[in-house]
């Protein structure tokens, strides 16, 4: 508290808890503990940063006034969250029974012979207050559920929750299933299908040979149809055999 001749000062550093896009506000209060009407003035060296009001105004004796500044709203924090703006509150005698509009510049003019007190406040950043972290409700008395432990470190309590910093889940170990026999069992029946195609296509071809030279005997030629139908069995068996 800065304490003066006319009018006290409450507090001595104005701190706004610094929030981006967002306009904040603190108070001062002017205690005047004598039996005179006394003027007050507040002045910035960052105007147009912040809002004084009342910036001018009479504290009557043995009472006080609540003076709120507001700091426009910044768009990003400044360096190392320090500010340099300052305020000067100047104070002097009035005349009884004066109020605001009896205000006049020259009260506050020092060279005219007049009683001038002058404080300078300075401005800080503090950081925003926290929103308090959610407390789980305890027993009806009041106090914190309480977890017994057994000799073995078994917790018997269900309302125990461990602390996130130490609760860990273990991993669990799967054993690959053996399916080894399945697979064995269907490579051994691709293998025999493969063998049968093949045996399949073997015989055709020989067929197809014999037929070919017994119609070059008999200066016939080999029905057109079946030779189609044998080249389309080919053709399939192969696919078959690609398959596998």
């Amino acid at each position: 508290m800065s304490t003066g001749d006319l009018l006290s000062i409450e507090p001595q550093e104005l701190q706004f808890p610094l929030e981006l896009k967002k306009q904040i506000s603190c108070s001062l209060q002017l205690s005047n503990k004598t039996d005179d009407y006394v003027a007050f003035k507040v002045k910035t060296t960052n105007p147009k940063k912040y809002c004084v009001r009342p910036n001018t105004g009479v504290v009557s004796p043995h009472s006080a006034c609540d003076v709120v500044v507001t700091m426009q709203a910044q768009k990003e924090f400044p360096p190392d969250m320090q500010c340099k703006d300052k305020f000067l509150l100047q104070s002097a005698l009035a005349n009884p029974g004066a109020t605001a509009k009896d205000i006049t510049a020259e009260m506050f003019n020092k060279e005219s012979g007049n009683h001038v007190e002058e404080s300078k406040l300075r401005v800080s950043y503090v950081p925003p207050p926290q929103p308090p972290s959610p407390v789980r409700e305890g027993s009806e008395d009041g106090s914190s559920p309480r977890a017994s432990v057994s000799d073995n470190g078994t917790v018997h309590n269900s309302d125990y929750t461990a602390p996130a910093s130490i609760a860990f889940v273990e991993r669990a170990h799967v054993e690959p299933e053996d399916n080894s026999s399945e697979v064995k069992a269907l490579i051994s029946k691709l293998m025999e299908e493969k063998k049968s195609a093949i045996q399949q296509n073997n015989k055709l071809q020989q067929e197809l040979e014999f037929l070919r030279r017994e119609g070059n005997k008999s200066h016939g030629g080999i029905p057109f149809l079946y030779v189609i139908v044998v080249g389309v069995i080919g053709i399939l068996l192969g696919y078959i055999l690609k398959r596998t």
